[in-house]
C-alpha cells in the first residue's frame, strides 16, 4: 500500500474519536475542565442505526456517543453498550483513549470502495441514522499502519434531535 487516496481529494481529519467507559463523566470532564462543549448526546443502535456490520458480517451493536466542536475539529466520545463491536475490542486491548481519526466524505459507498481497492479492510459500519434516512460510517483496520483506526463518515443532511445536551 502506498499513500491513502480517496476520491474526494486529499485526506483531512475532521474528527477525533475517543472510547470511554462512562460517557456522562467524560462529557462533564471535557466541558467542565477543558471548556469543550456544547455536547450533543445520542444512543446509536436499532432502530435508529441500520445496516450495522462488524468484522464483515451483519451484527447489531449499541453505543452512546457525544459530539462537540473543538475549533475546526469534531470530538466524539463513545461508550459501548452492547457488542460485539470495535469499541469493546479497543477497551480490552488499550483501555480508554484515542480510538480513531474520522474523515468526512461526500459519498460513503464510493469512499469504502476506494479504501478496499487499496487493500484496507472494513471492520465495522452502520448507517441511515439521519432524519432523512441518510448518513453513515465505516471503520477500517489501520491501527498497525497509522497507530489508530480510520473512519469514513458521511454526515447526515439533517440530524435527529439529540437525547440530551451538555451543558443542558
Amino acid at each position: 500500500m502506498s499513500e491513502l487516496i480517496l476520491p474526494h481529494g486529499p485526506v483531512r481529519f475532521n474528527q477525533v474519536g475517543y472510547v470511554v467507559r462512562d460517557l456522562d463523566a467524560a462529557v462533564r470532564a471535557y466541558a467542565d475542565r477543558l471548556g469543550i462543549g456544547g455536547w450533543i448526546l445520542y444512543t446509536y443502535g436499532a432502530p435508529m442505526l441500520k445496516d450495522m456490520t462488524y468484522r464483515g458480517r451483519p451484527q447489531p451493536y449499541r453505543m452512546r456517543l457525544a459530539i462537540a466542536r473543538c475549533g475546526d475539529l469534531q470530538l466524539e466520545l463513545i461508550q459501548s453498550l452492547e457488542g460485539p463491536n470495535i469499541y469493546e475490542e479497543f477497551l480490552s486491548r488499550h483501555g480508554e483513549g484515542v480510538h480513531h481519526f474520522g474523515i468526512f466524505v461526500p459519498d460513503l459507498a464510493e469512499g469504502v470502495r476506494a479504501m478496499e481497492r487499496q487493500g484496507y479492510t472494513m471492520i465495522q459500519s452502520g448507517g441511515r441514522h439521519g432524519k432523512l434516512g441518510d448518513g453513515g460510517f465505516a471503520y477500517f483496520e489501520t491501527e498497525g499502519l497509522f497507530g489508530t483506526t480510520l473512519e469514513l463518515i458521511q454526515p447526515p443532511k439533517e440530524r435527529v434531535p439529540p437525547e440530551a445536551t451538555y451543558p443542558p
